[in-house]
């Protein structure tokens, strides 16, 4: 009997999460963009070839942020909780 090259969680993920995931990044990079026009600020209209590096930015400053846990809660809950949101958001 042969194993599946990959896991049948991960193509889920790839075949479903994934795009929703990309098409969710490129209207928040216009919306991005016309308000750091109409602001006259830096991000989007710098970040790499016409922008498009500013999701990747923003997926690598969500990520690297330092978690802070408040002391009394559950660290169970506190983790999962965020997880669960998300799966229920991209599932629908």
């Amino acid at each position: 009997m042969t194993q599946p090259l990959l896991p049948i969680y991960l193509t889920i993920f790839l075949a479903y999460a994934l795009p929703i995931l990309i098409a969710i990044a490129f209207p928040t990079l216009v919306e991005q963009k016309v308000l750091s026009y109409i602001q006259a600020r830096k991000g989007p209209k710098i970040v790499g070839p016409f922008g498009l590096l500013q999701p990747v930015a923003d997926g690598v400053k969500l990520f690297t942020k330092e978690p802070i846990q408040p002391s009394t809660s559950s660290p169970l809950l506190f983790t999962l909780t965020p997880v669960l949101a998300l799966l229920l958001a991209i599932s629908i």
